[in-house]
């Protein structure tokens, strides 16, 4: 059991640290311009301008083939570009999943004319998109989904809503799992679909969360059309394919970097005041964070040879999402200890912030629950 959890030792390539600086150099003269404020929020702003600029640069697809708009990188080379970005509070959010999941899925399973339409627009910046999965009443039970597709000429009609579907009032495009046959198997009968958020029958609605914010939506399909081209792979295929995509969504460094502006912020704020105790938990934080990272450069390592580290992506979502809520809560009872005032007013409302996402970390990606009975259940356990 032991060897299955095993994660391969990766490091960064070569090209990590010219990427890096290039990064960091790009992030210092968007900020002299004007064009990027620090951050007063934790989680994955949006900016669709900046996701633009990005792309501009090449840091956008870079894992795509130059023939489809990318760079042809490695998924280590795109690592140590989204750390800095994630790290500085960039505002990544509108073409992080196109970037992230989407792309790279439609690379692995998608035909040849749908990454000749898709995966340019991905690459320049220009197409966004969300992801259709979680649906009213399952949780995290995936695999009761109700939406389904008909058959129709030419292609299938799509009914049915998903829920928690972050950002789909900014995206282009929605990859949804749907139910395409009645069988016995409850993860069989399943296929994904690239559904255009513009087609009649689609209709978006915001959930406001508690920090008062729009990130998260309902999307009702009532009898959407997509043409044949539309399915992703195979009729049948959609569990898993989705369970190749969920290692792309849940072992990156928005795992544990979703509040890493807020560490960052509150060692500016010690400065040189902190008690040995505070030093010894701002240690006890940084060892977890470097060790979460090296588990997730492993698992990149591993996307890039072409595997489906199901197992270890489950492993890191589950220990990120434990650290970064622990964290927040650390943050805070050293703000109230050592703080005047609990620190400056950028920084409490920071925190103020931080303490309110906290607990959607828990469900993204699939809580932790569900995670823990992947893990079992890839260990032989369950």
């Amino acid at each position: 059991m032991i060897d299955q959890a095993r994660l391969p030792f990766f490091r960064l390539p070569p090209d990590a640290d010219s990427e890096r600086r290039a990064v960091r150099a790009f992030i210092q003269q968007q900020r002299e311009r004007g064009n990027l404020a620090n951050p007063t929020d934790v989680g994955m702003r949006s900016d669709p301008a900046m996701s633009r600029r990005l792309a501009d640069r090449g840091w956008v697809g870079m894992t795509l083939p130059t023939q489809y708009g990318g760079r042809g990188k490695s998924a280590l080379s795109r690592y140590a570009v989204t750390e800095e970005l994630l790290s500085a509070g960039i505002p990544v959010g509108s073409h992080w999943v196109a970037d992230r999941q989407s792309g790279p899925l439609i690379l692995r399973y998608g035909s040849e004319a749908q990454k000749r339409r898709y995966l340019p627009p991905i690459c320049a910046g220009e197409s966004f998109f969300c992801i259709g999965m979680s649906e009213p009443d399952s949780g995290s039970d995936l695999a009761s989904l109700r939406a389904n597709a008909a058959r129709v000429a030419g292609g299938w009609e799509l009914t049915g809503q998903k829920i928690w579907t972050s950002r789909a009032h900014q995206a282009h495009f929605m990859i949804a799992l749907v139910r395409t046959s009645p069988v016995a198997g409850r993860h069989e009968g399943l296929s994904q679909f690239i559904v255009d958020l513009a087609a009649p029958g689609i209709t978006v609605r915001p959930i406001i969360n508690m920090v008062g914010q729009h990130d998260f939506n309902e999307v009702f399909m009532d009898a959407v059309f997509v043409p044949d081209d539309d399915l992703i792979g195979t009729e049948g295929s959609g569990w898993s394919q989705v369970g190749a995509e969920l290692a792309y969504e849940r072992s990156g460094p928005e795992r544990w970097l979703s509040a890493f502006v807020l560490l960052s912020q509150l060692i500016g704020e010690l400065r040189n005041s902190a008690s040995d105790t505070t030093k010894e938990m701002v240690g006890r934080i940084l060892a977890h964070l470097l060790t979460l990272r090296q588990m997730s450069i492993s698992v990149a390592g591993s996307l890039d040879r072409g595997e489906t580290p199901t197992l270890q992506a489950a492993m890191i979502k589950d220990l990120g999402t434990r650290f970064e809520q622990d964290m927040i809560r650390l943050i805070r009872d050293i703000a109230s200890t050592e703080l005047v005032h609990g620190g400056s007013s950028p920084f409490r409302k920071l925190l103020q912030n931080a303490l309110l996402w906290a607990p959607a970390f828990t469900i993204r990606g699939g809580t932790g629950e569900i995670l823990r009975g992947i893990i079992a259940r890839e260990l032989g356990s369950r």
